[in-house]
């Protein structure tokens, strides 16, 4: 059993992570990652960027039994906890208690807060307006410049229309958002700037609260408004909470309406299939979660702290050691999923972690899956003949972000 850390010599022969992905094939996980699935080692040591040693769990089966593990903690600023990014390491200390970097009770607490705002029965109600927005970005599309940015024209508006009707932020303010959440996402960020977004987003947030408490509406925002008004939240706690929906209820999806819809080009019996079958929306729902499983657009997580000694597989995980659980490995073990590497929109897919697995799954994820749901069974009925513009070769995969996806999307019709 491992009770010790790696020498600095050893560190240097471990895996590293993450990888690169393969130039012929980047909508698959990291071939140095997929290397690393082994039934009898789940668990494996790599080194990350800064030097330090984790642990990568890479298995499906692993991943649910530690990732509800109360000794692993989400909290970043805990003694081992594996940063993602250098910005992330230098402002680990001050980052405010929220959602995202709490356990137990508390981070209970912070999902309370949101739970009624993210039923499935609510985002359902969404549906229509949904499904109206598609057809509006899809043929305002068809109406301009042939060919187009897809990323441009259709998968950033969507969701970023959707996510400020349902937190009560204006859109005509999203150039600003969206460029800060790019910021946000960059693995490659100095600490300088991710100081400076933080800072913008969360008076940007702040701003649009204030105005609710005093003229409130039906959205998230005037949610937190009342509990500020009421003493149940400061503003100094709001405003991240309203940061985070933000950033994280347009950008993932964005990425993955692009990359799914690039996936489909390059599997065209799959992309028959589904336009055979974009009537059935049973058929469209389980697609959506092969899709998902398959692109798994938050790649770099999900990351813990160990704050107890935990005994696992054959090793001793200590405490002030950092678990990082790979969701694209879990996706892609063949214990879980039988062939990984094939893309089969028929597969019973929805034990996927694309969502991350756990107590702190995405709140947000049913109105992730509906928007999916009306963009894939509609985007093809409408435009058969949709096509790439630009050779495969040419497109632009976000290995320098922590939310995976495209830069562009050149297609035409």
């Amino acid at each position: 059993m491992t009770d010790v850390l790696p020498s600095a010599e050893a560190a240097q022969r471990l895996p590293e992570f993450p990888t690169p992905r393969a130039a012929e094939c980047p909508f698959a996980p990291p071939p140095a990652l997929l290397d690393l699935h082994r039934a009898d080692k789940p668990i494996v040591r790599v080194t990350t960027w800064d030097g330090t040693t984790p642990w990568l769990v890479t298995t499906h089966a692993a991943q649910r039994k530690l990732m509800t593990d109360p000794r692993l903690s989400a909290n970043i600023g805990a003694p081992g906890y594996p940063h993602t990014t250098e910005a992330m390491k230098a402002h680990a200390a001050e980052m405010q208690p929220s959602i995202n970097n709490t356990d137990g009770a508390e981070h209970t607490r912070w999902r309370r807060m949101l739970t009624g705002s993210f039923t499935r029965h609510r985002m359902e109600l969404l549906r229509p307006e949904i499904q109206r927005i598609t057809e509006e970005l899809l043929d305002t599309m068809l109406a301009g410049p042939n060919p187009t940015d897809f990323n441009e024209a259709f998968s950033l508006p969507l969701p970023s229309l959707m996510i400020c009707a349902l937190l009560g932020v204006p859109y005509e303010d999203h150039d600003f958002f969206q460029e800060h959440a790019g910021v946000t996402n960059a693995r490659f960020k100095t600490a300088e700037e991710s100081a400076a977004t933080v800072v913008a987003l969360r008076k940007y947030i702040a701003e649009l609260i204030e105005k609710k408490m005093d003229a409130p509406g039906e959205d998230v925002l005037s949610d937190l408004g009342a509990r500020v008004k009421a003493g149940d939240l400061t503003m100094e706690e709001a405003a991240p909470l309203g940061h985070i929906l933000l950033v994280a209820g347009h950008d993932t999806s964005a990425n993955m309406i692009t990359l799914g819809t690039a996936l489909l080009l390059q599997n065209p019996d799959q992309l028959a299939v589904l336009l055979e079958r974009s009537a059935d929306p049973e058929f469209v729902a389980g697609g959506v979660e092969e899709l998902l499983r398959y692109l798994t657009i938050p790649h770099l997580l999900a990351r813990r702290a160990v704050v107890d000694d935990i005994e696992f597989e054959g090793e001793i995980i200590r405490k002030g050691e950092g678990v990082i659980s790979s969701l694209p490995a879990a996706n892609w073990d063949p214990a879980a999923f039988p062939e990984p590497a094939k893309l089969d929109l028929g597969r019973e897919a929805g034990h996927h972690h694309a969502f991350g697995w756990g107590p702190h799954q995405c709140i947000g994820q049913q109105l992730a899956r509906i928007e999916l749901h009306v963009v894939f069974g509609t985007i093809f009925r409408r435009i058969p003949t949709l096509r790439l513009a630009v050779d495969p070769s040419e497109l632009r995969f976000k290995e320098d972000s922590q939310a995976y996806g495209i830069y562009e999307l050149p297609v035409a019709w």
